[in-house]
Formats: structure tokens, C-alpha cells, sequence
């Protein structure tokens, strides 16, 4: 039996790397594989060795025959990507792993970030160079965008930070937490202990709607959201307040699909997962009963990927229905199995009266062609005004999340580009000796495997200077930075009490018959770590 790869897919090309046979697609090295929701088994070559599940850092590959109920679905999917025609098994060119020649010596590199795209940074430059590594993160804990910024409900993907955290344990690698870069250390102090730093710093701000209202109580961005879901210390546990009855989703990408989800689903299913206490008891005792995902343009155009939504829409739980405003409803008959409308085609499509208190139950409403103008309210959100098709109409509402992407924010002693939200390079180089990778590098797009090989042409840029002698020397050793970070950040904290924090974590978890319970403050955090139980 062939396998088949599922919904939680994170397009690394893990998989690729190890199949004897060449039968998962796109690969690397094709067109498709820049733009693709996820990577596909052709049935017809694969010979079932079982490699790729293997190989797999989120758990997505499995048995086709054991995919049933909702996961059966995936069977299909994998199957009609290729057509009537097998995938082209022909190798391409091989590619052999960087390094640097012989006497170019060793090499001192500082990673700022815990998220994806230092992960792969860390992981290439162990496996390619005897670089000694520095990584650097504001949080107490590592992890960036694996622990703060995956729905809870998705503990698959989570499971890729296992594979990071093996880099930090690697002798040549030394880990400072609880530091702030522009703050504690400056970018000067990193260059001057080390050859390179690479900031791998995500995309900390939100974009913003841009209309009046927008900063009332109540209106929040989707990254708040699901950092509040997610313990991340910086987000109060009061920050999402679930009195009213209807909550509004601006945007109709994965991530506006996640804290919908969020939202409607049983609190007991959440009690399974490492959500937040504080949210999990927030949404046991949440008044709301229906979420409106809004996008400004048609169904054609919503930007959520196939495997999220068919994942969504099998599990929920919750009736999902399509306002059938302005033409919506033909066209979803018009369109194509194969095209984004065509997943909603089996949707039942109805006008929807949002003025009006929600109907008993729970429910998913996907309103399509309605741009927001307002958010309405005095001192608390009471509703979103928007225009479209039929003209202006309010949305009654107690909670908006703006789901509309994020964008990066300067550091200081670097260069930022105001306009694109990154900081400005070339192959990931922003000067000698400074480079960047991830979402500060190209912007918010991309899930995590997409840093895989964004993290590869950043290092290769970084050897490339190494090996033409263009970096210069550290004034002063690692030993030397150690004491410099404990002098000017006393609470800095390393693996030792990183790992402290987990353990404990897991253990609280255990107690709750969960996979862990989060700290949800930095002084929790701290403790944590520095307890030796």
C-alpha cells in the first residue's frame, strides 16, 4: 500500500531528500514547489519503504490505508495531483552539501532568533562548517514561531521544534535567553565577538486596517490572538475578551481559518493540547457562538490553502455557511472542483442578516466581497462596518481580529525598509559580516518549511565571504560574550534552564493528562528554570 501525505505538511522536502524512488512532488528544483500548499506521493511509484514518514519532522506521511474518516480525503489528493500520467522520476542534478576549503578557519556565528528560520540556519551551519554557533533569544524559551505562532490544536506541526532543539544540545553551540538584542546586547557587541550574525527575528508587527476604530478594546490582531492562545509572556492572559455572542475574522488565509477554529471549537477537544490555561478557561465560559471570516474579495481569491481547509471543515464540528451576498452563490456553482471556490461548492449558500443576534448553535460564516470602513463602538467594540456588492452594512460584534499578515519592525544599528516591512539584502546579506533569513528577510510568506531553503542561501552567502577571507576576526572570545551578557542582562538564562522549563512544563502536563502546561509569564518562566527539580 502507497503512502500519502496529509494535511499538517510543512513542504520542507525532508521527505524528497530520502525517497529511494523519486515519487514525492514538487521537488526543490521544480517550478511548483515555490507556490505549492503541499508536497504529494504518486501512488503509481511509490514501492511503500516507508522513508518518507521516516524522514517526516511533522508527522504527515502515512499508510494510505490508514488515512480514514476526515484523513481520507488526503488519499485522493495525492493521488489526483498527478493525473493520468506518473510523476517524472528522473533525478536532477545532485547537490552536495557547502563547506569551506581547507585553512580557511574556524569560524564564531551568532543566530539571533529561536523560530524556524534559525533552526535551519543553526542546522546547516553545524552540518556544513565546525562553526562554533551563538544563539540569542529575547524569551526565556526558545521555539519563536513553533511555540508561539502554531494554533495549540495542531500538535503535529509543533513536533518540527523537537528536531531544532536537538541543534541547541550540539557542543559547539551556546545558547543565551531572556536577552534582547537593541536592548541588552547591541548589534556592535555581536560583531565584535563574532565573524557573523544572522538575524532570524520573524515579523514582530502587524499590518493594520488602516480605518477609524481600529485601536478600540476589543479589536485586536490575529497575532495576539494566537499568542494568547499559546502562553506567549507577552500577551496578558485578559487580552481576548469573549462576552459577545459574534466575533468578526478579517482575512481568509490559514491563519484567520486557525483562530476561527479556535473560537467555535469544544473546549474539551483544546483541553487535549497545550493551549494556555487562561484561554482554555476563557473559551469554556465564551459567549460566542458564531465567527464571520471576512475577505474583501471574492471566493476565488481566499488566500486559505486546500489541506487547512478540508482539515476545518471535517472537524469543526460547527455548521460553516456561505452569505450568499452580491453573486457569491453562482459563483460557487461555476467554479471547479480543483479551484479554492470549488471547496466551498457543497457549502450551503444563504443570505445571512449579521445585524441580527446569532441563531442557537455554533456556526462559521464566510462572507466574501465586504471590505471593513469601521470598527464601530465608543469605548468597547459593538460591530464592523462593511462595503461591498449590496453597499454598506454593520456586522453586530464584540470581538474583531484583523488576520491581514504581519510585517517586520527595525532594529536598531541595522537597515530597515519601511516599505516592504524587511531589512534590505542581497542573497540574505545585508553588509559583511551581518545576514539575515526568514520572514525579517523576505517578508511574511511562507510556512516553516519554507525556511529550509531560505536558511540555505543565506549561509551559502555567509561561506562565500568566509572562504574569500571578507569577514573580520572577533576582538574577544565566546567565553569573553558570556560575561558580557551576564553583565548587562543578570536574569540571561541557557540551555541548562531552557530544559529545566520543559521538563517542568511536561510535568504539569502529565498531572492534566496533557502534553504539557505552559508558563505564561517570564517570572513563571524564570522560576521554572531556575529550579532543579
Amino acid at each position: 500500500m502507497p503512502y500519502a501525505i496529509t494535511q499538517t505538511c510543512c513542504t520542507d522536502a525532508s521527505c524528497v531528500a530520502v525517497c529511494p524512488v523519486n515519487c514525492i512532488h514538487p521537488t526543490p528544483d521544480e517550478p511548483e514547489f515555490a507556490t505549492t500548499d503541499m508536497l504529494y506521493i504518486d501512488p503509481r511509484t511509490c514501492i511503500d519503504c516507508g522513508a518518507c514518514a521516516d524522514a517526516c519532522p511533522v508527522d504527515a506521511v502515512f499508510p494510505a490505508d490508514r488515512l480514514t474518516g476526515p484523513d481520507a480525503v488526503y488519499v485522493e489528493l495525492n493521488r489526483r495531483h498527478f493525473g493520468d500520467e506518473p510523476a517524472d522520476d528522473t533525478w536532477g542534478a545532485p547537490e552536495f552539501p557547502r563547506s569551506l576549503p581547507a585553512g580557511a578557519g574556524p569560524l564564531r556565528v551568532a543566530v539571533v532568533g529561536t523560530g524556524p528560520a534559525a533552526g535551519y540556519t543553526i542546522q546547516s551551519l553545524l552540518r556544513s562548517t565546525s562553526a562554533e554557533v551563538t544563539v540569542l533569544d529575547r524569551l526565556p524559551v526558545p521555539g519563536g514561531l513553533v511555540r508561539f505562532g502554531v494554533a495549540p490544536d495542531h500538535p503535529s506541526t509543533k513536533n518540527i521544534g523537537r528536531r531544532f532543539a536537538t541543534n541547541y544540545r550540539h557542543p559547539r553551540v551556546r545558547m543565551h535567553l531572556n536577552v534582547e538584542v537593541g536592548r541588552d546586547i547591541t548589534h556592535a557587541d555581536l560583531a565584535a565577538h563574532h565573524h557573523a550574525v544572522v538575524y532570524a527575528v520573524g515579523a514582530a508587527g502587524d499590518r493594520t486596517l488602516g480605518i477609524p476604530g481600529e485601536d478600540l478594546p476589543g479589536s485586536i490582531p490575529a497575532t495576539r490572538f494566537v499568542g494568547w492562545c499559546n502562553a506567549a509572556p507577552d500577551v496578558p492572559g485578559d487580552a481576548v475578551d469573549l462576552s459577545a455572542e459574534r466575533a468578526v475574522v478579517v482575512g481568509t488565509g490559514n491563519v484567520a481559518l486557525d483562530v476561527a477554529r479556535i473560537l467555535l471549537s469544544d473546549p474539551d477537544e483544546l483541553a487535549r493540547t497545550d493551549i494556555a490555561d487562561h484561554a482554555l478557561a476563557a473559551l469554556r465560559a465564551s459567549k460566542v457562538r458564531e465567527v464571520v471570516l471576512l475577505g474583501r474579495r471574492g471566493p476565488e481569491q481566499a488566500a486559505f490553502t486546500r489541506p487547512e481547509f478540508l482539515a476545518m471543515r471535517d472537524r469543526l464540528g460547527a455548521e460553516i455557511v456561505v452569505d450568499d451576498h452580491g453573486g457569491v452563490a453562482g459563483d460557487l456553482a461555476a467554479a471547479a472542483p480543483s479551484a479554492t471556490a470549488g471547496l466551498l461548492r457543497d457549502l450551503p449558500a444563504e443570505p445571512v442578516d449579521l445585524a441580527l443576534p446569532p441563531p442557537e448553535g455554533r456556526r462559521l460564516v464566510l462572507r466574501f466581497r465586504s471590505a471593513p470602513t469601521r470598527v464601530l463602538g465608543d469605548h468597547q467594540v459593538r460591530g464592523l462596518r462593511v462595503t461591498g456588492t449590496g453597499g454598506e452594512r454593520d456586522i453586530a460584534a464584540g470581538l474583531v481580529v484583523r488576520s491581514i499578515g504581519c510585517r517586520g519592525v527595525p532594529l536598531p544599528g541595522l537597515p530597515f525598509d519601511e516599505d516592504t516591512g524587511v531589512i534590505p539584502h542581497d542573497r540574505g546579506r545585508v553588509g559583511t559580516g551581518t545576514y539575515v533569513v526568514g520572514w525579517a528577510k523576505r517578508g511574511a510568506t511562507g510556512g516553516i518549511g519554507a525556511n529550509r531553503a531560505c536558511a540555505a542561501e543565506t549561509v551559502d552567502a555567509l561561506l562565500d565571504d568566509a572562504a574569500a577571507g571578507r569577514l573580520t576576526a572577533p576582538g574577544a572570545d565566546a567565553a569573553a560574550f558570556a560575561r558580557l551578557v551576564r553583565q548587562r542582562r543578570p536574569d540571561a538564562i541557557g540551555l541548562r534552564e531552557a530544559e529545566s522549563i520543559d521538563r517542568a512544563e511536561r510535568r504539569r502536563g502529565e498531572r492534566a493528562g496533557r502534553p504539557r502546561v505552559k508558563f505564561a509569564t517570564v517570572p513563571e518562566l524564570l522560576a521554572a528554570g531556575r529550579s532543579r527539580r
